[in-house]
């Protein structure tokens, strides 16, 4: 396919009149040193951010099942730190991940002395 120089130059003539003559010019009469560097950089930067969340969202296999390897980062507790029974409620589970403890302990030992608890006072084993 031959190419029409005269039909080209009508079309950026055309592209010229109505989005300006900067819409016909080659990218590369504006690019220098300093844009190539900031643009290698950002794009170092994206790569890395990608990396992250790739790494993030990476699937590992555990008893059978694909987890995302970021909700193994935290331990898992399934007793209470303080009397050492099951957590079984939703209550217990946040009681768990706010003060350490399950909802029981929360409501003998902690609750109206939140500022003790967390100052690091404990029951002793003969109170719980």
């Amino acid at each position: 396919m031959e190419k029409d120089l005269n039909y080209i130059a009508s079309m950026e003539k055309a592209i010229s009149k109505r989005y300006g003559d900067e819409a016909i010019q080659n990218p590369k009469n504006d690019w220098t040193k300093e844009k190539e560097k900031d643009y290698v950089e950002q794009i170092k930067s994206r790569a890395k951010k990608l990396q992250e969340i790739e790494e993030q969202s990476e699937k590992i296999e555990v008893k059978g099942f694909f987890m995302a390897k970021k909700l193994l980062n935290r331990e898992i507790k399934i007793n209470c730190s303080n009397c050492q029974n099951r957590l079984k409620t939703v209550r217990d589970d946040i009681y768990m991940n706010k003060f350490d403890c399950c909802e029981k302990c929360y409501v003998n030992y902690i609750e109206g002395r939140e500022e003790r608890w967390l100052e690091g006072w404990r029951p002793n084993q003969g109170e719980n």
